[in-house]
């Protein structure tokens, strides 16, 4: 797919283009007729629901639909949107984004590319992901760049310092590091939630820079990336307890949270931690105090955080 090195989204400039348009094609054919409520009869060639299906269980006409898809409609009533949101059994997160796109799509501002944010943190976030030492913190970019980390998250994804801080991208690890699938037990979860964050970016910033970059550098290197992106999936990761296996230290269980950061540019604050007193506290301890070389080949104590 070469045109997605040049952008997020391919179109031929129609108001389509928003995402409106697609997002409905991909959803409907990510949908069975049985969750839908319908009986299948016959042999059915598509995948998912047929547009005259959709539009019946929305309450719209057909020609009304076909237009939506193809982005000859661009103004949909908010009762309209509603009607297909319940008609593809989207959830209160995928319904706002239909909503959004709706929006979008009427106003034709998806279409103006934003720059890249800037990858500086703020010192006092900075100064939080060192005080929460040993748990692993990164700050993340809004294309998943790792815009800073505390050692102990650089060492945690194993493999992830072999590229230059400028290059670290949690993607990037998840799609194409080798070590990544032996890593991350849940990697599977994992790749499907990094597409669907850079996916939601793309349904309101489809030129964003960043975001094109970084899709056209993934889809020809990972035919699981390219499926997963087609699928128009964005609902996000769920909290909870993750499992790494690590080559050092062994299996950790730990817990994380994340949440977006005031007053920066689109960046995420991501923290890891333990049951305190548990063995995974004491791995955690062991990631973080791990030493690093000095030019003189000797090998001094507490690395600095990495930005």
């Amino acid at each position: 797919m070469g045109s997605m090195a040049r952008t997020a989204e391919s179109g031929n400039g129609t108001s389509a283009d928003s995402g409106l348009g697609r997002y409905l094609r991909a959803r409907r054919a990510e949908i069975t007729p049985d969750r839908a409520g319908l009986t299948a009869v016959g042999i059915r060639r598509t995948p998912g629901l047929r547009r005259e299906e959709l539009a019946t269980l929305a309450g719209i006409s057909i020609d009304y639909y076909i237009r939506l898809e193809r982005g000859k409609e661009i103004h949909p009533s908010p009762s309209v949107i509603d009607s297909l949101a319940r008609a593809l059994r989207f959830d209160a997160y995928e319904h706002k984004h239909l909503r959004d796109l709706a929006t979008f799509a009427g106003t034709g501002s998806a279409g103006s590319a934003q720059p890249p944010p800037t990858r500086e943190v703020r010192p006092g976030v900075l100064a939080l992901t060192e005080r929460l030492r040993p748990n692993p913190v990164f700050v993340l970019g809004r294309t998943l760049d790792v815009v800073a980390c505390n050692p102990s998250a650089l060492r945690l994804f194993a493999g992830l310092d072999d590229q230059p801080p400028q290059d670290r991208n949690i993607a990037r690890y998840v799609f194409l590091h080798p070590r990544a699938p032996e890593v991350l037990d849940d990697w599977d979860e994992r790749a499907r939630a990094c597409v669907a964050r850079l996916r939601l970016l793309a349904g309101t910033d489809p030129g964003a820079p960043d975001l094109t970059d970084l899709v056209g550098e993934l889809v020809p290197k990972s035919e699981l990336f390219a499926t997963l992106w087609e699928r128009y999936d964005i609902k996000p990761h769920s909290p909870g307890v993750r499992l790494f296996h690590h080559p050092e230290v062994g299996d950790l269980r730990l817990a994380h949270e994340s949440m977006p950061v005031d007053h920066s540019p689109k960046h995420r604050f991501v923290i890891f931690f333990a049951e305190p007193g548990s063995p995974d506290q004491d791995k955690v301890a062991l990631l973080d105090q791990e030493r690093t070389p000095r030019p003189d080949g000797e090998r001094a104590e507490g690395p600095e955080l990495t930005v």
